[in-house]
């Protein structure tokens, strides 16, 4: 018997290529050891002060090296690595002086002192076009019953509420969801099945469902803002936010034929999660922090209306992108898809994937060609109705004898 939905291979070979491209994505080994090895070197100079105040400090990593949701910055930026300096016992202190503690203490090191950039809610390491660390003071908020904090505002002279340990858990509580995929028309269900027809992969191609779909949608944000109006893109958490959000409800309320089915429906309710009100003749934009009380991530859109506007062309050009993702036909035109959606090196390692793919499947006689699919190299491939062997080749092209 067959599989009557051959457009299923389709989408789990571009998920395969997907994957693949968001793994060139991440920072390397090294990267990630050299930002460890000046961390732990700044964490220890904190905890080290005489300062009562930062001698019960707690220093731990946020933002998207916590989450496992980096993405290497187009071109020479710097990537960023975030850490919370969390004072337990501040005295009473003020944001400003608690801020001031901070920063003092990194001006006593002849290195860090010399490299310090102070920005509006933390303190900057920047090392030489490789990365920064960006480190921001906390104290406890003990109006937040889920153990929240606060930090402080340089511009407002007050502290603003926050709680990176429990979005961590949030975070981590979601990408844990596992959806729901429809069982495929199995080459083994029947007992007249053919002995020589794989049963349809149902293995993930995505290795962390949820976090390659944030790596895909920051990856195609910075590349779409590259050359127009970098400062309007949206911010990483905000993107976080909206998938994760999405992503909860669509793995636990929808059933899905395939992995990039799920990333398209996740994608395309991202929106659904925007609070919109009306506040004295003016529409005000809200993306909450759940895991605390007041943290508006869209805050910065009820300053500039673009930044609103600069989003939903965005995401309306990402579901665009990924839609084409679909129905392009050919490794040229699909590699070229991806190189304008998703940068260069990425599209380069996708298609490599592909044809690195393609290629085993044709020595091993495994390589078919399929009624609109194509060339088709995955396992169950000649279930398909109407696929038909490629034969394989020489280095050369000729076909053996």
């Amino acid at each position: 018997m067959y599989i009557d939905d051959p457009m299923r291979f389709r989408k789990a070979a571009l998920a395969g290529a997907l994957e693949h491209m968001c793994q060139s994505l991440e920072l390397t080994a090294t990267q990630l050891d050299e930002a460890k090895t000046h961390y732990d070197a700044v964490a220890e100079w904190l905890a080290a002060a005489a300062d009562p105040a930062l001698r019960s400090l707690s220093i731990y990593l946020q933002g998207s090296t916590a989450l496992g949701t980096t993405v290497k910055p187009l071109g020479g930026n710097e990537h960023d690595v975030d850490l919370v300096a969390h004072m337990a016992r501040v005295e009473h202190r003020g944001p400003a002086e608690i801020k001031r503690v901070i920063g003092d203490r990194l001006k006593e090191h002849a290195r860090y002192g010399a490299m310090l950039v102070e920005k509006q809610r933390c303190w900057r390491l920047p090392y030489a076009n490789r990365f920064h660390l960006d480190i921001t003071p906390s104290v406890l908020n003990p109006a937040c019953r889920q153990g929240g904090e606060l930090v402080p505002d340089k511009r407002l002279r007050c502290w603003k509420e926050s709680n990176p340990k429990g979005y961590k858990a949030l975070f981590g509580r979601r990408a844990a969801i596992v959806p729901t995929m429809r069982l495929a028309k199995s080459a083994f269900d029947s007992t007249t099945a053919r002995a020589d027809v794989e049963p349809y992969p149902d293995t993930p191609r995505f290795k962390g469902l949820l976090r390659r779909i944030v790596q895909i949608a920051k990856r195609h944000r910075d590349v779409h803002f590259a050359e127009r109006y970098p400062e309007r893109a949206p911010i990483s958490v905000l993107i976080t936010t909206l998938a994760s959000q999405s992503y909860e409800r669509c793995a636990t309320q929808m059933v899905f034929d395939s992995e990039l089915d799920l990333l398209l429906t996740v994608i395309r309710h991202m929106p659904d999660f925007i609070e919109r009100r009306i506040e004295g003749g003016h529409l005000r934009w809200f993306v909450w922090n759940e895991t605390t009380h007041g943290e508006n991530f869209a805050e910065r859109w009820n300053d500039d209306p673009q930044l609103a506007n600069a989003f939903f062309l965005w995401h309306g050009k990402l579901v665009s992108d990924l839609e084409t993702l679909e129905r392009v036909e050919g490794l040229d035109r699909l590699g070229k898809s991806l190189q304008d959606s998703f940068g260069g090196a990425p599209a380069t390692r996708a298609i490599d994937a592909i044809t690195q793919e393609v290629s085993a499947a044709r020595t091993r006689n495994r390589l078919y060609v399929a009624p609109r699919v194509g060339l088709v190299a995955a396992a169950g491939a000649a279930a398909i109705a109407g696929a038909a062997p490629v034969r394989g080749n020489t280095f050369f092209g000729a076909e053996p004898a």
